[in-house]
């Protein structure tokens, strides 16, 4: 599926069980460098089952959950349903329902390379407060720090159905575009996961671009992915290292 609002929408309980968190040193930097606070108000746009949101969540903010999929929307909303900080809307990056200058943060975790950027741009700009913050943030796996990863690399290379196409990657070079004028800082946190077969089982067929049990490459990919995985285990595991990326910035108003 090309749209990137229903392709995750087979993939929603892997993703909520096998994603990454977020290291909890986002939130300090953003205490540090950009002023966060219990009362600031967030939108956490593409929130998908609400790994970000559950962190600032965590640190007190009320958080307006932006997620367009309704079944990651409402996988959410039952993970995080005791917190009385938490506003769940059918809405979208491009067109989020929230008042001009209502936020004191906008949020994309492991999403902003889905959004339409103009539109997105001008909608960020719409609703956050003046002097408020935009925040990118990806877990992003290294590829070759060890065998294993270079290992799995290949597997997604060659099973992969857009692997490439969609690679959140391929928008690095267009942040500093959609801040301009204005300037944005970078911070990189180490981040990891650790997991058995069932669960590096899990956190593959999380992936929109990984065919699912009805492609015919579905029991081949998994042969290969559990010949990787005995190969490369030790003590029953193996593990992804992620560098999160944290990019923070203003936008200027758009005329």
């Amino acid at each position: 599926m090309n749209d990137p609002v229903s392709r995750f929408s087979n993939r929603v309980e892997n993703y909520a069980r096998y994603r990454p968190s977020y290291p909890a040193g986002v939130i300090e930097i953003l205490k540090a460098d950009c002023g966060l606070k219990e009362s600031s108000a967030v939108a956490d746009v593409g929130s998908g089952t609400g790994i970000l949101t559950e962190l600032f969540l965590q640190n007190g903010n009320f958080v307006f959950a932006i997620e367009p999929n309704a079944a990651m929307r409402s996988m959410a909303e039952g993970l995080l349903r005791k917190s009385t900080q938490f506003a769940s809307l059918d809405a979208t990056a491009e067109a989020t329902t929230l008042k001009e200058e209502s936020v004191d943060f906008v949020t994309a975790a492991q999403a902003f390379h889905w959004f339409e950027r103009d539109k997105t741009r001008r909608e960020f700009a719409r609703i956050l407060k003046p002097s408020g913050w935009v925040v990118l943030i990806w877990n992003e796996r290294r590829l070759d720090s060890t065998l294993f990863l270079q290992e799995y690399e290949k597997l997604l290379l060659r099973y992969g159905t857009d692997y490439e196409k969609v690679r959140h990657e391929n928008v690095t070079s267009e942040i500093a575009q959609f801040f301009s004028p204005e300037h944005f800082e970078l911070k990189v946190l180490e981040n990891a996961q650790h997991f058995d077969f069932e669960s590096l089982k899990g956190r593959v067929l999380s992936s929109s671009y990984m065919p699912d049990q009805d492609h015919p490459n579905f029991k081949p990919m998994l042969q290969e992915l559990e010949d990787v995985f005995n190969a490369n285990q030790k003590d029953g595991t193996v593990s992804f290292e992620y560098e999160t990326k944290v990019y923070y910035g203003h936008l200027s108003p758009q005329p």
